[in-house]
């Protein structure tokens, strides 16, 4: 199977669109008739923009320096894995690295435009690249494909948002691009912004391929699957068993037996994955060329950690990523799931690492297996798996219904399939709450350092209460981030500041 490395692929002397922040509009091309997409060719090309957020290398040039939303740094794992009850506080580096791993968002009140809030640009151009397929004479079906595709980006990416900051100003009608109304930063009704992002998604799953012939395109599973996730957030209970029971039906996908296999090198692509970052164990680390890469092992291993690859992580005395004790005594011991965290090992100078003088295990879920001598892995990020589907629809019945035998089924079938192990005990089933809790629990189990766990807390008012379990207490005044001061400061009065800021 091929696999395509979009973000080296993107030609920006063929774009160009004005960018909404709402902010001044921004030329990042030039369009003439000499150069303006025509052919399908050419139309594919262009549409491959729709990717441009959705890798993991440091980030992007665009009008600020972006980082990606799987970046290592001020990625999906910084900002919805660290301010969470599975992993430690870190302090060694500061910054956002000290302030998120403390469920603290005060100062992104002051960060610039590499915000992530700059995304609504990309909004706006994914409208006007779905406008310009829309205009264009290329056939209906390579049309649809390409909508499908910008659509899909646009969708994720006010998903993000919506995660980040609540509800942003987008521009979703091309011909508003580059007039007054980008100057218009009120915020849209939650509703309005919600059925935008299901309508995309919609969209995207009826016309992207289930099977894409490149490695790494967005699939028609990855568009239901990120529906179900919207309608799960939303509480619309229904809809999310709808759209889990359409990837479930698709009949492509199914659970390994391996659940280490699915973060390995050998093993990426397999049943289970849906969509991953498609990583290259050579990408370039400098620069903005070349493929995605995972460099997780330099944030996760502590510095002293023996590794045939790297010879320890970035960090001392702990990793970046480390998560708490207090999570690793949740597992079962037998859970196969827990042998990814490392409770003790022998440093580089001989000297033993146990629980008596390390802050958590080390988490080892990415192990460094490509080539010695390289500053990466190879190994792709899985962001969406069918053991989400799953569990996610066995929360959305349960939601409405629960208890039921085919929900806590479900459930057990992950814990089989992955953990090894036995059936929920009794007391977890006995009612829709105390099985919504074990859900939790097992969708903490399941997917801890995949980038959800702070948004399934959220979703189910435990954050706050969870961070205090684990020793933290939350500074910060809301689970959502700032909006930025210069944001505010152009605003002209006309969006409003994430509340409690």
């Amino acid at each position: 199977m091929k696999k395509i490395f979009i973000a080296g692929l993107i030609a920006t002397g063929l774009f160009a669109t004005g960018c909404n922040n709402n902010f001044d509009p921004v030329i990042t091309g030039v369009l003439s008739p000499a150069n303006f997409p025509k052919t399908e060719a050419d139309f594919e090309l262009y549409t491959l923009q729709a990717y441009k957020p959705f890798g993991s290398k440091w980030g992007y040039s665009d009008v600020e320096y972006q980082n990606m939303f799987f970046s290592p740094e001020y990625g999906h794992l910084a900002m919805f894995d660290l301010p969470s009850d599975q992993m430690s506080i870190f302090t060694e580096w500061g910054g956002l690295w000290e302030f998120f791993s403390k469920g603290d968002f005060t100062f992104l009140k002051t960060q610039g435009k590499q915000s992530h809030f700059e995304k609504v640009r990309y909004v706006t151009r994914m409208t006007q690249v779905i406008a310009d397929i829309e205009k264009s004479a290329i056939s209906d079906g390579a049309k649809s494909k390409f909508i499908a595709e910008a659509r899909m980006g646009r969708a994720w990416t006010m998903y993000y948002l919506l995660h980040m900051y609540g509800p942003v100003p987008v521009i979703l009608d091309a011909s508003k691009i580059n007039t007054e109304a980008e100057s218009d930063l009120t915020r849209p009704a939650r509703e309005s912004y919600v059925s935008t992002i299901a309508a995309d998604l919609r969209f995207a799953a009826d016309n992207l391929e289930l099977s894409p012939s490149e490695y790494g395109r967005f699939n028609k599973g990855l568009a239901l699957g990120m529906l179900t996730r919207l309608y799960l957030n939303e509480k619309n209970w229904s809809e999310a068993e709808k759209a889990a029971r359409e990837t479930v039906a698709l009949g492509k996908y199914s659970l390994v037996s391996d659940y280490a296999g699915l973060f390995r090198e050998a093993t990426e692509v397999n049943t289970e994955t849906i969509w991953a970052v498609n990583c290259d164990p050579v990408a370039p680390t400098n620069g903005e060329g070349g493929g995605n890469f995972n460099a997780m092992a330099l944030y996760c291993l502590p510095g002293d950690f023996k590794s045939i690859k790297l010879g320890g992580g970035w960090a001392s005395p702990s990793g970046v990523f480390c998560p708490t004790w207090q999570f690793y005594d949740s597992f079962d011991p037998a859970d196969k799931r827990r042998a990814l965290l490392i409770p003790a090992y022998t440093d580089n100078s001989g000297k033993a690492r146990s629980r008596a003088n390390m802050r958590g295990p080390v988490l080892r879920k990415y192990p460094d297996e490509s080539s010695p001598g390289a500053d990466i892995q190879g190994n792709d990020m899985p962001v969406l798996r069918y053991a989400d589907i799953v569990l996610m629809l066995a929360e959305a019945i349960n939601q409405q219904a629960g208890p039921t035998a085919e929900a806590i089924a479900l459930v057990n079938e992950v814990r089989a399939k992955h953990g090894g192990l036995a059936a929920l005990p009794a007391a977890a089933t006995a009612s829709k709450v105390s099985l919504n809790d074990a859900i939790l629990q097992e969708r903490g189990w399941e997917f801890y350092f995949e980038g959800i766990r702070k948004i399934d807390l959220v979703r189910h008012g435990k954050w706050a209460s969870a961070l205090e379990a684990a020793g933290k207490v939350t500074h910060g005044p809301s689970e959502l981030f700032p909006v930025p001061q210069y944001v505010i400061n152009v605003g002209a009065g006309k969006i409003t500041q994430t509340t409690g800021y």
